[in-house]
Formats: C-alpha cells, sequence, structure tokens
C-alpha cells in the first residue's frame, strides 16, 4: 500500500546515506515495519497473530539449529541422543522444551491467524494471493511439523510415520513405489530417519522465503482490518511504528508469558507419553495419534469406513488434503461484496455455530480412542465441514442482507453511535 502521505525514508547521518544509496536495506525495512508503511487506524489484537507466528517460526529456527548440533539421525541411537540432550548438554533440556512446546505455540498462532482471516474474509480481492502464499506456508509448517515428530524415535514417532507414509499406499497403481521411496525402505528405519531429519531442517528456510512473499504481497494492496472498507483518506491510517509495534509488542509479551509458562511448568503436557518409550516396531501403541494439532484432519482421515467405487482409505486420504486444498478456491467461493463478518449476520452465525463446533468436534475425534460413537461424530464434522465451505457458504454470499456499513475507517472509529452509512459521507474534511 503506497500513499503520497506516507514518510519518506531520510538517512539520519553520511554512514546510512551511504548504505542506503549501495543495498537500501534500511529504507527496506523502514517501508515494511516503520513509520513509512500506513496502516489502517482500526486494527485490533486479532491482527497481533502474523508477527507472533513470524516470531515463533525464528524461535523454532534458532533452537532447532542448535538442537541440530547434537542430535544423531540414525535410528540406532535417535532416541539416546536425545536423551543426551536432556541430560547431558548445558540448558539442552530447556532447548528441547522450548523447540518442542514452540511447534505447539506456533500452531496456537496459525490457527488464529486463518480464523480471523476466514472471519474478516482476508482473502477477497485484492488480497487473494496474500491468502493463497498463506496457505502454501502452513502446508509447508504442516510437513515441517510431522518430520519433526518422528526425530526423537519414540514409540509414537515411529508408528506416526508408519501410519502417514501409509497413506500414499493408498493410492491405486503407484501408492506402494511412493510409499517405499518415502521410507527409503518398506518400513520407517534409518533412510526414513535421514530423509525427514534432512527435510525438517530445509523446510523452516524454505517457509521463510515464503513468508517473505507473503508480506510482499500484503504490502501490495496494504492490510485488511475489521470493517473490511478499504482506506480512503490519510486520516483512515496511522504508520506502523511506533502504534503497532508498540501493540504487537504487547502481543508479543502476552504470548512469551503463556509459553514459558509452559516451557517451565507443563513442558510435557501437549505431548505424548508412549513418545518416551524408544521405537519397537513389535510393539504397536493401544492409540495411534498425531501431535494435537492435526487431530481435526486425522478425524477426517479416519470418518471412512466403508468403501464406495475407491477403497475407504483412500477416500480418507482425498478428503484430508481436500480439506486443506480447497482453502486455495475461497475467493471464489465465497461472492459476497462485504468482508468483515461484523456486518454479515447469517455469516456470523453459520461461523460461530456451525464451523467453530464442527473444527472443534474433529479436534477431539482426531484424539479420542475409535469408537462407533466417536467415528459417527467424525462422520458427520466432515460431512458439515465440506458443505460449509462448498455450499452453505457460496449460498450465504449469494442472498444474505448485510448491516449498514461505515463509509470509511474514520468514521468507524471516531463516529461509531452515529453509524454512517456507506454512501453517506459523513467524513471530516482532510
Amino acid at each position: 500500500m503506497s500513499f503520497a502521505w506516507a514518510k519518506q525514508y531520510e538517512p539520519s547521518n553520511g554512514l546510512m546515506r551511504w548504505v542506503d544509496e549501495k543495498l537500501p536495506l534500511p529504507r527496506l525495512v523502514y517501508n515494511a515495519v516503520g513509520a513509512g508503511y500506513p496502516v489502517p487506524r482500526n486494527l485490533n489484537y486479532m491482527w497481533n497473530f502474523g508477527v507472533l507466528a513470524g516470531f515463533a517460526l525464528v524461535l523454532q529456527i534458532v533452537t532447532g539449529v542448535i538442537l541440530a548440533m547434537h542430535y544423531a539421525a540414525n535410528a540406532e541411537v535417535a532416541f539416546a541422543s536425545v536423551e543426551h540432550i536432556m541430560r547431558d548438554v548445558n540448558w539442552g533440556w530447556m532447548l528441547r522444551y522450548a523447540h518442542a512446546n514452540g511447534a505447539s505455540f506456533f500452531f496456537v498462532v496459525i490457527y488464529l491467524h486463518i480464523f480471523r482471516g476466514l472471519f474478516y474474509s482476508s482473502y477477497k480481492a485484492p488480497r487473494e494471493m496474500i491468502w493463497l502464499l498463506g496457505v502454501v506456508i502452513f502446508l509447508l509448517v504442516m510437513a515441517t511439523a510431522f518430520m519433526g515428530y518422528v526425530l526423537p524415535w519414540g514409540q509414537m514417532s515411529f508408528w506416526g510415520a508408519k501410519v502417514i507414509t501409509g497413506l500414499f499406499g493408498a493410492i491405486p497403481l503407484v501408492g506402494e513405489s511412493i510409499q517405499v521411496w518415502l521410507l527409503g525402505g518398506f518400513a520407517p528405519d534409518n533412510a526414513a530417519l535421514n530423509r525427514f531429519f534432512s527435510l525438517h531442517f530445509l523446510l523452516p528456510f524454505v517457509t521463510a522465503g515464503v513468508i517473505i512473499l507473503h508480506i510482499w504481497a500484503l504490502h501490495i494492496p496494504g492490510s485488511s482490518n475489521p470493517t473490511g472498507v478499504e482506506v480512503k483518506s490519510e486520516s483512515d491510517t496511522v504508520p506502523f511504528h511506533p502504534y503497532y509495534t508498540a501493540k504487537d509488542g504487547f502481543g508479543l509479551g502476552i504470548f512469551l508469558l503463556i509459553y514459558f509458562a509452559v516451557v517451565f511448568f507443563l513442558p510435557n503436557y501437549l505431548g505424548h507419553a508412549d513418545n518416551y518409550i524408544e521405537a519397537n516396531p513389535l510393539a504397536t501403541p493401544a492409540n495411534i495419534v498425531p501431535e494435537w494439532y492435526f487431530w481435526p484432519f486425522y478425524a477426517i482421515l479416519r470418518a471412512f469406513t466403508f468403501d464406495f467405487i475407491l477403497p475407504a482409505k483412500l477416500w480418507g486420504v482425498l478428503a484430508m488434503f481436500a480439506s486443506i486444498l480447497l482453502w486455495f478456491f475461497l475467493p471464489w467461493l465465497d461472492k459476497s461484496p462485504v468482508r468483515s463478518g461484523h456486518y454479515r449476520p447469517l455469516f456470523r452465525k453459520f461461523f460461530w455455530f456451525g464451523l467453530i463446533p464442527c473444527i472443534l468436534v474433529l479436534g477431539y475425534c482426531g484424539g479420542a480412542h475409535l469408537s462407533p460413537w466417536t467415528i459417527a461424530l467424525s462422520q458427520l464434522a466432515t460431512a458439515y465441514y465440506f458443505l460449509h465451505f462448498l455450499v452453505i457458504l457460496p449460498l450465504i454470499s449469494s442472498f444474505e442482507k448485510t448491516e449498514p456499513m461505515p463509509y470509511s475507517i474514520t468514521d468507524a472509529v471516531l463516529n461509531a453511535d452515529k453509524k454512517p452509512v456507506l454512501g453517506e459521507n459523513t467524513s471530516p474534511a482532510v
């Protein structure tokens, strides 16, 4: 978002002028997160989660690189090397707990970031590319997290790798070959562990590159805002720094308080006890489950229990991947001209009382023991999930009667009680 009223970068001394002339990195930073980047003045704390996700990624990369210095990607000693980190490496226990719990907190802020985008329709024009790159980032983070879960080489690590890679075996004709290629053999072993360690180390840097594209795409149309009304004048914006750097700093402080409380007082709460047992191909755990942030998708996978034209297992695999891939089509499925859920009463009801409970039910069923009623719940929730995005959302956007919207961001902030309506220009002269 580029405006004539945006403050221009002016180096304060000769050295900075020379640096800016030869390599305009200071100007780039200033225009990206400084006073040179005007932002809608009405952003609330739901807009903190992008910064928190970026911080969480940096935290994961830093702790991961240090842990990689002491980890041995060998099936014979991988489990022992993790115990070595915990017991013998200086502050190794803290680094490992910080990394393991950092993954959970990373997904917490990512999911909140996604739900904010869904409620405020951040996927709509002119921000489609921002949303599409965000979905790519989510897929990369999921792949990275799965491969990282395999590395401790405990019972859940081994059997999780076996179950998830076994999904590819459901693909007709080529599935078994793909599974063998992924594992480097017919079962998870040293070759698979080496592959997963290499990719787990590499993918966060790929993710960081896509995040740079994501931020670049964001700066073209500018940030969305809770009203969904585009910026009309200088009075609608404030500089990103110091207004939102302060706001993001406060959000980061709250994030760190909760994060370190878990790291120091509940470090194993979000993990699985069976992963403290060394991998044993001859002993199957009673309930094989992935990490909690995969539970909704795991529930969709397990919801298909009977063959219909295709094997049930293949239907589950297709549905699991489709549940994420359909997000790529949201900019074209939701055709409502109104972005913000605050002005869409019917959309709001289906979002809070339909989609959110549906995802919570899927999360519960994904982590629960298999039983007839959890399978039935998974099937109902899976059906509603796809119904919501493919049927309900397009229908709502076609006939929903929306509420009056403010004329501008300034009116929404300063004249909230008067409820100015789009088309009635009551904004102050600028």
